[in-house]
């Protein structure tokens, strides 16, 4: 084949290659640009409802909205939470609110169906009461009842979250968040050190895991 037969056979297929390359780019780049939401999802923490009726110490409730936003979902989460712990010498028990604010980023960007594996960041926020009485009982001198509170504490910390999100039938989603709980800081605690924070757990246990399993109706804006 003639040499300038050959240079225009080599222009073309690097032509052909590089519109290629730019195509499959713009398409992921489409994917992943945040678009206009196509609808509210809002669900709540079946295993809170469930401890919740069971009567467990810790007796909860969670309220959870995300929004899509192309691969991007911010995501609000609202709930209040109280809790009774026996101690060694005495008892405590705490009761408040508390709010986590993020996003999470969606890997099955060409799902039909819209269904989620994450990861995501959180941060969370709680405003609670907490009280301690306990009981000194020294050798050779009468027991002594103590008590202690953090009337108006308040508490921040940092989350790190993955999960799935499963469309079942129509509007309903099922789903679940694994939650990994670091940097707990409080504010307010000068009558003891916090032993255990709304939507976080313990502090003094440094990473704190949690998990939730989540039913979900999603209220759609537009297809």
């Amino acid at each position: 084949m003639p040499a300038p037969m050959l240079k225009l056979l080599y222009s073309s297929v690097l032509v052909v290659c590089c519109l290629q390359v730019v195509a499959q780019v713009n398409q992921r780049d489409s994917l992943r640009a945040i678009r206009k939401p196509t609808g509210l999802r809002i669900g709540t923490d079946l295993i809170a409802i469930g401890k919740t009726i069971a009567q467990a110490p810790l007796q909860s409730w969670e309220i959870t909205a995300d929004v899509d936003l192309g691969r991007y979902y911010p995501t609000l989460e609202l709930g209040r939470w109280s809790r009774e712990a026996t101690l060694a010498n005495g008892l405590y028990n705490n009761e408040g609110e508390y709010f986590r604010l993020g996003v999470d980023i969606n890997f099955l960007l060409k799902d039909p169906d819209k269904n989620m594996f994450f990861l995501g960041m959180r941060y969370g926020r709680a405003q609670y009461s907490e009280r301690v009485a306990y009981s000194i009982a020294p050798q050779l001198f009468p027991t002594v009842e103590q008590a202690a509170s953090n009337p108006d504490a308040v508490a921040g910390w940092i989350e790190l979250t993955t999960g799935l999100r499963v469309k079942i039938w129509r509007g309903l989603w099922m789903g679940y968040t694994g939650r990994m709980k670091f940097a707990p800081h409080t504010t307010g605690t000068s009558g003891f050190d916090s032993y255990d924070i709304p939507g976080f757990g313990l502090p003094f246990k440094g990473l704190y895991w949690g998990f939730n399993y989540q039913v979900f109706w999603r209220i759609p804006f537009r297809k």
